[in-house]
Order: C-alpha cells, then structure tokens, then sequence
C-alpha cells in the first residue's frame, strides 16, 4: 500500500522530466558578436593597402569619415573615394592651406554607393583642405603632404 501512494508521484515526476528535456520549446541563442567598425582616422584604406601613394577618404551621412590624412609630398598620388551615401552627390577637392584657399584638384561629382580613384598631381609638402564642393559647411578635412 505504501508504494502505491509513491507511484502516483514517481509518475509525475517522470513526466516532467520528459517534458523539460525534450528539443520541443524554447531555446536560448546568444546574440552574433559585433564587429567593431575600422577607425576612421588616418588614411588607410579599410582592407589594409600600405601603397604610400594611396590615400583613402569615404563619406557616409553627409560628412568625411577621415578628418586627417596623409599624402606624399612632391610626387603624384592617388586618392580612393567612396561616396558610401547612396543618391548623394559628392566630390573631393583640394585647396592651398583652407578650404578658402586656391583650388588645386576637383574630382568629379557622382552619387553613392560608388568608389571612385583620382590621380593628383604633386603637392609641396605643406596641410592643404579636402572639400566636398557640393557639401562644403559639413565635408572638409586636412591632408598632410609629407
């Protein structure tokens, strides 16, 4: 008699061990990691290009992700630009010392996402403004020539 009170219990208690494991029901998956976006300082390009004669600048929400970068002094080079803004027009330009100083190159406008790679001549060593002529109050930077 006294195991049949307990078998009423071990019953149940088989039941919801049965339930519990079963591949029925909610499950926990963690969150993908995250990772982190490049840094936008400096003028290398995201997949690493050490050529000392490429300079990188992209734009993304009407600004210049990179607020500094470096060319080489006295001899041409070439700036990679990608207008990460998709149906905005921008263009890189290049001024003596501020962006109200002479003009030294204009590259061609052109809406985003789209990359494009211009050729400039040399630069005497110096800080000359890069500008985004069609967005010049939010698009400038410095580019160092060394």
């Amino acid at each position: 008699m006294r195991h049949a009170r307990l078998l009423p219990l071990a019953v149940l208690s088989m039941l919801m061990v049965a339930c519990t494991t079963s591949g029925a029901g909610w499950t926990y998956a963690p969150a993908p990691s995250v990772t982190p976006a490049p840094s936008a300082a400096g003028s290398a390009a995201p997949s690493g290009s050490s050529d000392p004669n490429l300079v990188y600048i992209s734009a993304l929400a009407i600004k210049f992700e990179q607020t500094t970068v470096t060319a080489p002094a006295n001899t041409s080079f070439q700036i990679k630009f990608e207008n990460k803004d998709a149906g905005t027009p921008h263009n890189v330009a290049l001024y003596q010392g501020s962006p109200t100083g002479a003009e030294l190159f204009k590259g061609q406008t052109f809406n985003g996402v789209e990359t494009r790679t211009y050729t400039v001549p040399p630069l005497d060593a110096g800080a000359y403004a890069f500008v985004c002529t069609i967005h010049p109050s939010t698009m400038v930077g410095t580019l160092n020539a060394q």
